[in-house]
């Protein structure tokens, strides 16, 4: 659910094949850590002392551990979870241990990360797989295992939901079971090596604990990533006539996957008050299971500054919201003194649901500050749901008081996030965001070209990134469809306006795969064609200009593309 957050983690792991062990300084001797006691009243212990896990996740590098830990460890927090452990994990289990922290050090598995996340292995097949893992995890183990840090060790993260993404039926069950089997077969191998600390498992879905129950007896405790449904969580361990403890590896506010849409068809996002209640109901359910569940790692101390990182980050880009205190408060750090974040109003615009491309809009979003202090505005624009990329955008913007902010709107077309950040100069921000739809710019006139016969030279029929994409899908006055073309430079696009028009302007609304050259003509007979525009120069995006022609026919044709790709037009308006 999270593999955007964890790709560096993960991919850390393997390169611990290749990379040499540096030298440890001088440590204390590590812990001996148990799960202790009996059905139903257990608890995890640390030196004999009992110990419940107050946790976050761990986003940022390994080298910024011992700046960074202080503050961890001023929420209240005593552990961190990684998602791989390899020889770049050394500076962050030494500041861990400087800091009195704990570390639930992970072990990357395929296809790691649940649903969406890639790498698929045969887990019935592939011993060469299973013996690279199984030699790598005992490597660290053996390296590890006596630096105090250590809390336990967690093997995988969500392979058991992932694996769907690979096989389905009869199959998908036997690689759940080949898979949880080999979990065991590291679990074992991990207790030969490392007596003193617990072996868990972290999968999405409690459903997840049934395959651990047949196949991994030699787990001392399950583990789970839950959101929304972490409340549920007991229930679930009850009615599976479990015979283990728990750990929450992850959760927070209900995620993306877990929300309803909003009226432009995305996913609706919790405010930061949404948020930071989610992380104090999560933490209420999860000590309200007493001698069961053993404590917690929040998602998400991350410094990540993308879509996903302002959904869950406590602290993105090292600023502190409303999350990060609620934390604080709920894992007892100290709160005498501190200066909390402002408080940001969802964002509004005239229309939501049509903002003109480029143009200039009006954003309210008035913010209060607890503590009076001056605040200054931050507007960002976030494409996922346009392009995929998680990456956010800070557009300039100019604040006429009160939260009131002009900013110019993306100059592509389809559904954006829209952030508004309220930063107090005191290291706390406010954020709020909302979903916008971002429309061609309106032209004067008729769009002739709407709904009448259009033909081209070719068109991508092949079922990749939604098509077929039909030349009449850039003529049927629809936002969500497309004509997209064969991978070749040489394509056009052709329209029967029925009869002889006097044109006045065109409009191309470009997918990513745009024309850098192409030439407008027109025709009265479909033989005999006359230049009415052209570029060398177009960008993509919005393509808006003058013609001063007639015809009946109007033919685009491309001569040069903006990308490795075809050519792909949402829109090809034709206004008379």
């Amino acid at each position: 659910m999270h593999s955007r957050m964890r790709a560096l983690t993960a991919a850390a792991l393997l390169a611990g094949a290749v990379t040499a062990i540096p030298a440890a300084p001088a440590q204390a001797a590590g812990s001996v850590v148990k799960v202790t006691g009996s059905q139903g009243n257990w608890q995890l212990s640390v030196n004999g002392s009992p110990y419940l896990v107050k946790g976050v996740t761990w986003g940022p590098s390994p080298a910024d551990a011992a700046r960074l830990l202080p503050d961890v460890r001023s929420l209240g927090a005593n552990t961190v979870r990684t998602w791989g452990t390899d020889a770049s994990s050394r500076p962050l289990f030494d500041a861990a241990a400087n800091n009195g922290v704990k570390v639930v050090a992970g072990f990357w598995l395929q296809p790691g990360g649940g649903p969406g996340s890639g790498g698929c292995t045969n887990y019935v097949t592939d011993t060469g797989y299973k013996n690279t893992m199984l030699a790598e995890f005992s490597r660290w183990v053996e390296t590890y295992r006596d630096h105090p840090a250590v809390l336990m060790w967690n093997v995988g993260n969500e392979s058991v939901l992932g694996l769907q993404n690979c096989y389905s039926g009869t199959e998908l069950e036997n690689q759940r079971n080949a898979y949880t089997t080999f979990v065991n077969d590291v679990a074992k191998a991990i207790h030969r090596i490392d007596a003193n600390h617990p072996v868990t498992s972290t999968d999405a879905w409690v459903g997840a604990w049934t395959y651990y129950k047949r196949n991994s007896p030699d787990l001392d405790l399950y583990s789970v990533n839950s959101y929304k449904e972490v409340c549920g969580v007991r229930q679930a361990w009850e009615q599976g006539g479990y015979t283990k403890p728990y750990l929450i590896t992850e959760t927070g506010p209900a995620g993306e996957w877990e929300v309803p849409n909003d009226a432009n068809g995305v996913p609706l996002e919790p405010g930061d008050k949404a948020k930071a209640d989610g992380y104090t109901n999560a933490w209420n359910c999860v000590t309200g299971h007493r001698g069961v569940a053993l404590g917690a790692t929040v998602f998400h101390y991350g410094t990540e500054y993308d879509f996903g990182g302002h959904w869950f980050n406590l602290t993105p880009a090292g600023e502190r919201r409303h999350m990060y205190y609620a934390v604080k408060r709920a894992y007892g750090g100290d709160t005498a003194g501190d200066n909390l974040p402002p408080t940001v109003a969802v964002p509004s615009v005239a229309d939501p649901g049509a903002v003109p491309a480029g143009r200039e809009v009006t954003v309210q979003a008035p913010a209060t500050d607890p503590e009076g202090d001056p605040l200054a505005y931050e507007v960002l624009w976030g494409g996922k749901y346009v392009d995929g990329g998680g990456g956010l955008v800070s557009a300039p913007s100019t604040h006429l008081g009160n939260g009131t902010l002009k900013v110019t709107a993306p100059a592509r077309t389809g559904v954006w996030k829209l952030y508004v950040k309220a930063k107090d100069g005191r290291g706390n921000v406010g954020v709020e965001q909302r979903s916008v739809r971002v429309v061609p710019p309106p032209v004067a006139g008729t769009d002739v070209a709407r709904g009448r016969p259009t033909t081209a030279s070719t068109y991508q029929n092949d079922g990749y990134g939604g098509c077929p994409c039909a030349p009449q899908s850039a003529t049927d006055g629809r936002d969500d469809t497309r004509w997209a073309t064969t991978w070749a430079d040489q394509q056009w696009l052709q329209v029967d306006l029925g009869s002889v028009k006097q044109l006045k302007h065109a409009q191309l609304v470009w997918e990513s795969a745009y024309g850098k050259a192409y030439t407008v003509k027109v025709s009265d007979d479909g033989q005999n064609w006359r230049t009415a525009y052209a570029t060398s120069s177009g960008d993509g995006g919005i393509d808006d200009f003058d013609v001063a022609a007639s015809g009946r026919y109007v033919r685009l044709e491309l001569t040069r593309r903006g990308t490795g790709y075809g050519y792909s037009l949402f829109h090809f308006g034709v206004h008379a």
